[in-house]
């Protein structure tokens, strides 16, 4: 049996998480999402993006229609921690703060040793002998400096829960795996022999129960049942679909994984078989598909039938 993957869903919107998962929807189900994350000293960043991966709708509501992912509704699986918890988080974090000040005290210690060895070695004029020495007397401070605030650091152990010093240099690490804090609440309890049990109250495997809880609301429309729909058919036609915003359209269909391949099409959905399509409109698809060497293809579900049709 295929293990669901968790979709993390918070106001709505879909999340992967895990890499593992994000290689498994691609590799193994042709979905494919949008990496959003950033790195916060590279507010910029626009082309090599990371986690989290954002799903569109309806990528999410196949995944769960197929049994291939379950919702997990993210703000109610965070519980407020309890003390213990957050002494235990904010020891490990003081550690991992402790740890970072000394290796950059020993760095500065070497640069100075070799600072040293460079003026003993070499044969300067008074005046660089002297900027050197004061470049050495300037390191050897700061790394005085920096060895106090890690000892202060590790004495946080026996109960002291002052800061580490203002002005000393430290990376705050923010995982992305939030889900390994113990305040976090799994999607499945574990029962005696270590296997996943019983859901818990705020993991979903079906759209129905996520709608009745108010966690996930789409399909809530005609034409978002039409846009899941032809999503669905396309995706079973052995398609890989992307974002179509940037062409005209609801989505680019690839015929392989689009690290690979173009997208061969742009698709575009029409609500009913009875919705309004005017001339105009064929003609601009038919421009912009030949200025994007694409083909447009027009998709419509009849709801009655429940048929797909597309024609390009």
């Amino acid at each position: 049996m295929t293990t669901r993957i968790p979709i993390h869903v918070s106001n709505h919107i879909a999340f992967v998480w895990n890499v593992d998962h994000v290689a498994t929807l691609r590799s193994e189900h042709r979905i494919c999402g949008v990496l959003s994350g950033t790195l916060p000293h590279l507010s910029q960043q626009n082309v090599f993006l990371g986690l989290p991966l954002i799903l569109m709708p309806e990528e999410l509501v196949l995944l769960v229609e197929k049994q291939l992912a379950t919702i997990v509704h993210d703000p109610a699986a965070h519980h407020t921690p309890t003390l213990a918890q957050l002494e235990t988080w904010d020891v490990s974090r003081r550690q991992n703060i402790s740890h970072q000040l000394g290796r950059r005290a020993r760095r500065a210690g070497e640069d100075a040793a070799a600072a040293a060895t460079v003026e003993t070695a070499t044969s300067a004029q008074d005046a660089v002998a002297a900027e050197i020495q004061q470049k050495r007397a300037e390191r050897e401070a700061r790394r005085r400096q920096l060895a106090a605030a890690a000892a202060a650091a590790t004495t946080l152990g026996s109960g002291e829960q002052d800061a580490p010093a203002a002005n000393a240099v430290y990376t705050v690490s923010v995982p992305t795996t939030s889900d390994a804090f113990p305040w976090y609440e799994h999607e499945h309890e574990a029962d005696g022999d270590g296997d996943s049990g019983a859901p818990r109250r705020h993991t979903y495997d079906t759209l129905d129960a996520a709608r009745d809880a108010g966690v996930w609301s789409h399909p809530a429309n005609a034409e978002e049942r039409a846009r899941c729909e032809v999503f669905r058919d396309l995706w079973e036609k052995g398609y890989y679909m992307g974002g179509g915003s940037k062409f005209g359209g609801d989505w680019l269909v690839y015929p392989g994984d689009p690290l690979r391949y173009h997208s061969h099409f742009v698709a575009t959905v029409q609500t009913t078989p009875s919705a309004p399509l005017r001339p105009m409109e064929v003609v601009a698809h038919g421009r912009l598909g030949t200025a994007t060497k694409k083909a447009h293809l027009l998709c419509g579900w009849d709801p009655v039938s429940r048929d797909w049709a597309g024609f390009g």
